[in-house]
């Protein structure tokens, strides 16, 4: 009997420990949200109800990825692409307008968003459900 329970937690722990880069973090993994500053701007400060602009890089979250960055899913870098603008609070995830709150601009942040700021357990298109999500954001304008 104690063989067949060290079998199990064996295999248990080998499956738990699988998978490639790429496989994005359930909720369970209890990454909580949090910022960090990779540069702080000196412009005006970004709030609740303010437009601003950013350029931004977004991967889903990999415990086993250099700096957690696992697959690349979307960057407003790319090739053909422009600075995103919106209101903070308005029309995208929670965790993104948290993520820009109290940056200046000129500043850069990594935002590191669970399922529950993100899109939950719906996919979106490369993202799938309950992925936990990483953002660099540079804060280009408040207006």
């Amino acid at each position: 009997m104690r063989s067949f329970i060290l079998i199990a937690l064996l295999a248990v722990s080998v499956s738990a420990c699988g998978g490639d880069s790429d496989t994005p973090t359930a909720p369970s993994a209890n990454v909580p949200f949090s910022t960090t500053d990779i540069r702080v701007g000196t412009g005006a400060e970004a709030n609740t109800g303010r437009n601003v602009t950013v350029n931004y890089t977004g991967w889903l979250y990999s415990t086993s990825a250099t700096d957690n960055k696992g697959t690349q899913f979307d960057s407003s870098l790319s090739a053909g692409r422009t600075p995103f603008a919106f209101t903070v609070g308005v029309g995208v995830i929670q965790g993104f307008s948290q993520g820009v709150i109290g940056m200046r601009v000129g500043g850069a942040r990594r935002v590191v968003i669970p399922p529950s700021l993100g899109y939950g357990s719906q996919a979106n298109g490369a993202i799938p459900g309950n992925s936990t999500l990483i953002f660099e954001l540079e804060l280009l304008a408040v207006q």
